[in-house]
């Protein structure tokens, strides 16, 4: 396993980081138990998760994943093995039953979601706190245009700083990350701390694979230049990389037939393009998901790439794509294809 400076940071993060959720979903607790103890096993040292998850997020299932991470330290004991991710949920319609309905990344409102997601993870430190997604509306979340609407009541960015600093302060959190944001997003984040002495964005955790390539238009570089490098999140397009849905097949188990919430991938640009990159691998004797995570593990801008997975077989699988190093001929194809079907399902 290779392992990567967080930032600037004293940090060293696995070149995949475990992601978890599917936890309290699709996988039991023993699942996860079995999920990390065989990612300890292959060099991994970073996990992620959120106060949100599982996904989808229900009422029901709220903050589930945390709570199965929590019992792991607990039941093991080996919390300083690994570098811990979580993050604080925006404001959105859909969760109206976290805290009182009406989110915001203030001072309260990261006090209260630190201090929860502390006592459910069973630890004293979060290493890395991000916010999952901006207060403000922007282009995130599947959308690339960018379409601006007056807010009122937004919590100012100054604020938000302000309040993440006295949790660093306080020991409860170690740094601080951004999540689904926007080149202005976080060049202002990163403006306003270096200003203020405030801490700085380490990563920023967006989407990143062979059928969203967004990243690279404006924020590429700032993760390179400035030291925030990306966490990719759905490297695989939440599995539709695999070649699993090919020819319309749908997988009973397959999150992308359970869930109609990620029905973005399949449209016909998506199903398209996906079926030249699985085409591709095969005709190179690689297997399609590892060659999509290969892909997205070797980007200089990418700190880690998180991995999930609901089998053990999905997670050996992912696990070993690290070992793959893509030939030129093989990324010469893969350009080939993005150059015919740009960024189909952002």
């Amino acid at each position: 396993m290779d392992y990567r400076q967080l930032g600037r940071t004293n940090l060293n993060v696995s070149a995949l980081c475990l992601g978890t959720m599917t936890w309290g979903e699709q996988n039991s607790e023993a699942d996860a138990f079995a999920q990390i103890e065989r990612a300890k096993g292959a060099g991994i040292n970073f996990i992620d998760t959120a106060e949100m998850y599982p996904v989808p997020p229900k009422a029901e299932t709220y903050a589930t994943t945390e709570r199965y991470i929590g019992n792991y330290f607990k039941s093991r004991g080996d919390r300083a093995d690994w570098i811990l991710a979580s993050k604080i949920a925006g404001p959105g319609n859909t969760i109206d039953y976290i805290r009182d309905k009406s989110l915001r990344h203030n001072r309260r409102h990261i006090s209260e979601a630190v201090d929860a997601s502390l006592q459910r993870l069973q630890t004293d430190y979060i290493d890395l706190y991000q916010l999952h997604w901006p207060e403000r509306s922007t282009n995130f979340f599947g959308q690339l245009g960018y379409k601006h609407k007056i807010e009122a009541n937004l919590t100012p960015l100054e604020d938000t700083l302000e309040a993440l600093d006295e949790q660093v302060r306080a020991g409860k959190i170690r740094h601080i990350g951004l999540s689904n944001e926007t080149p202005w997003g976080t060049m202002r984040f990163l403006a306003l701390a270096e200003a203020r002495g405030w801490p700085r964005a380490v990563s920023i955790q967006n989407p990143y694979n062979l059928l969203n390539r967004s990243f690279e238009v404006g924020l590429a570089e700032i993760a390179i230049r400035e030291q925030c490098g990306l966490l990719a999140y759905s490297p695989l397009a939440f599995g539709f990389l695999s070649g699993k849905y090919e020819g319309g097949a749908r997988p009973p188990k397959g999150r992308l037939s359970l869930y109609s919430r990620f029905s973005r991938y399949f449209n016909p640009q998506s199903e398209a393009a996906c079926s030249r990159y699985v085409a591709l691998a095969r005709e190179h004797g690689l297997d399609p998901a590892q060659m999509a995570l290969a892909f997205v593990t070797q980007q200089p801008f990418v700190t880690s790439n998180i991995i999930g997975a609901t089998t053990m077989e999905q997670l050996e699988s992912n696990i070993a794509s690290f070992d793959l190093k893509l030939s030129e001929e093989v990324l010469e194809g893969i350009e080939a294809i993005h150059k015919d079907h740009p960024n189909p399902a952002p």
